[in-house]
């Protein structure tokens, strides 16, 4: 619909963020079915909303808890191939995680977890705990287990600082997941610090605020930085069915990276 494109890109997101929490419930209520299945929270709708800064795609965003598919996939990947929400682990040490620019989906559910200590930061977001640069951030050496970071590094101008502040607070023996918008069918990442029109960086970038479009080179840059790197795509393990009713992205990658 040209209206949620609309609202996209006139009102700023820290505003969108307070707004979604009173709009959601209503939407939620209005489109309640049983073709689409948000597996964060188990509800089902007739469809889910469009959602995109220049090309929408639809049925993208969950009405209940605003997930979209790289949000979704994160779970699914996090419910099946990890240990990070068992509110039981036996362990009386808790996992300490950081979640940059924390999306309201998982704000609520990681905040409950038992064996989580959960720190959040962000510049702007109004829900951010921590106000904090990215690319100076006021946390200690290895101090986090877990470190989230997703659809944050093609808003920074220097990404390698931003990179190399995210391996310096993660612990050794930790992980961190650094989801981007990427373009699979290209080698390298395609920058241009010229190209300053909103309108502009919306159909190069894809987002009036995107600096970049990530290659597949974003991986080895991972790497150069220190981190091992496995480039999961938890999709091939995801029944045809299942893809199209959580409606996730078949062959979208998860960056999961480690410091060993």
């Amino acid at each position: 619909m040209k209206i949620f494109k609309s609202i996209l890109n006139t009102i700023p997101r820290p505003l969108l963020i307070k707004a979604s929490y009173l709009v959601s419930p209503i939407i939620a209520w209005w489109l309640k079915g049983d073709v689409f299945t948000d597996p964060i929270d188990g509800k089902s709708f007739r469809k889910f909303l469009p959602y995109g800064y220049g090309i929408q795609r639809e049925n993208a965003l969950s009405p209940s808890t605003l997930s979209l598919e790289r949000h979704r996939l994160l779970w699914l990947y996090l419910q099946n191939e990890t240990t990070f929400l068992s509110s039981n682990n036996s362990s009386d040490k808790k996992l300490k995680v950081l979640h940059i620019a924390p999306e309201q989906c998982f704000l609520d559910i990681f905040r409950k977890q038992k064996n989580l200590e959960y720190i959040t930061s962000d510049l702007e977001s109004p829900i951010a705990d921590v106000k904090a640069d990215i690319c100076d951030l006021p946390f200690k050496d290895n101090e986090f287990d877990v470190v989230f970071c997703n659809h944050v590094l093609e808003h920074i101008t220097d990404d390698t600082k931003a990179m190399q502040e995210l391996y310096r607070v993660l612990k050794v023996g930790g992980f961190g997941v650094f989801q981007i918008p990427q373009d699979l069918s290209r080698e390298k990442t395609f920058e241009d610090d010229s190209i300053t029109d909103e309108k502009e960086r919306t159909k190069i970038f894809g987002q009036y605020d995107h600096v970049r479009v990530y290659g597949r080179d974003y991986f080895d840059k991972l790497r150069s930085i220190g981190f091992k790197v496995d480039e999961v795509d938890f999709t091939k393990k995801i029944a045809p069915e299942k893809l199209e009713r959580f409606a996730l992205m078949k062959g979208e990658i998860l960056p999961v990276c480690f410091k060993n």
